[in-house]
């Protein structure tokens, strides 16, 4: 009789490695050609935006959804890869003498570090506190990063904080904008690689860990599961694949040049949430679904406001206002979801299962 493992074959490891090198070379074809691919430089715009996304969702379930520790901070994370990563391009790119930002200058290391490091910070209280105290910490944490960037021109002078360009926004030393380094190679080669290093932690030890704690904290403890080096852990992989995402969106190739502290305000925190609630929480792959929808949402309600019915509407009636409706339809969407299905599309399973093999 053959026995059933959970290793998988040496067949299989070489096609998921053949799998991940396939989806880097391709990643790196479309860094040269998807400007041809695709010239509309919007369209280009939302796919590298809906990719950072499935990044932004993939950390957030690791704490949300794997670990069940309610985390309304995000945003703070996604704002410190955003700014290191803009002020790193930026004066890496001036120190070079300028010129077009070139695929071999294109490094995106520091944004990961220092958002870790503060994910380990912020992941430290973690310990003492649950619920709702958790998720006042974590928002307290991102509104006092976005408020010290926006004030610092007005209570600083000559200050470091105040070269970040306070409310108006960062563009770089010269003021002449940040450098769009990041393209598609970065942009989808993390992603791809992020949903790997994803689906591995939920499917290891460490993701089982984390879901015994989130069930119950007293009997996992007594099986040995240490439950402050498993949550200090979850708020820094979270926080490092946040700052990843805030990194990449900051400079972004076709995006804007400059960084503003309002982008990582209350609303990017409620975004991630509602990609996580929607696909399911747990699920790397149900994460990924929600990043798209709501993308592709803001997306569809930009350009319901060029139709000639709204055009009229908008003549008669100078408030409307669809982006103003987005977090209605979000609501709407979330109540409806939260009444059918209560653990999301696909709750904690996958598109793709797992199968065993046998030996």
């Amino acid at each position: 009789m053959g026995a059933v493992t959970g290793e998988p074959s040496t067949a299989v490891r070489a096609g998921r490695i053949a799998l991940v090198l396939g989806g880097l070379a391709v990643s790196l074809g479309l860094d040269f050609g998807l400007r041809t691919i695709v010239p509309d430089s919007s369209l280009r715009q939302l796919l590298l935006l809906a990719a950072c996304n499935c990044l932004v969702a993939l950390s957030l379930n690791v704490i949300n959804g794997m670990a069940g520790q309610f985390s309304i901070g995000h945003a703070g994370f996604l704002g410190i890869g955003g700014y290191t990563s803009a002020i790193l391009a930026s004066n890496l790119h001036h120190a070079l003498g300028g010129g077009a930002p070139t695929f071999s200058r294109s490094l995106l290391v520091v944004p990961v570090c220092l958002a870790g490091l503060f994910g380990l910070l912020v992941g430290l209280p973690s310990l003492r506190l649950r619920g709702d105290y958790l998720a006042i910490v974590t928002l307290g944490f991102a509104e006092i990063f976005r408020l010290v960037i926006a004030t610092a021109s007005a209570t600083s002078t000559g200050g470091v904080l105040a070269r970040l360009g306070g409310q108006s926004g960062y563009a770089g030393p010269d003021g002449q904008g940040i450098p769009l380094y990041a393209g598609p190679f970065w942009v989808f080669g993390l992603t791809l690689l992020l949903a790997i290093v994803a689906w591995r932690i939920k499917f290891s030890g460490w993701g089982r860990a984390l879901r015994a704690l989130r069930e119950d904290e007293i009997a996992a403890a007594a099986v040995g599961v240490d439950p402050s080096r498993y949550r200090v852990g979850s708020f820094v992989i979270a926080a490092v694949g946040a700052g990843i995402a805030g990194g990449l969106m900051a400079i972004m190739r076709d995006g804007m040049p400059i960084v503003n502290p309002d982008t990582y305000g209350f609303q990017a925190s409620f975004d991630a949430i509602t990609m996580v609630i929607l696909g399911g929480s747990g699920s790397v792959s149900g994460a990924m679904l929600g990043a798209f929808f709501v993308t592709f949402s803001i997306r569809a309600i930009e350009q319901l406001q060029g139709l000639p019915v709204v055009q009229a509407l908008r003549q008669h009636h100078d408030t409307l206002d669809l982006d103003a409706l987005r977090m209605i339809v979000y609501a709407i969407a979330l109540v409806v979801l939260m009444a059918w299905r209560p653990e999301g599309l696909l709750g904690e399973r996958e598109l793709f299962g797992r199968r065993r093999t046998r030996a």
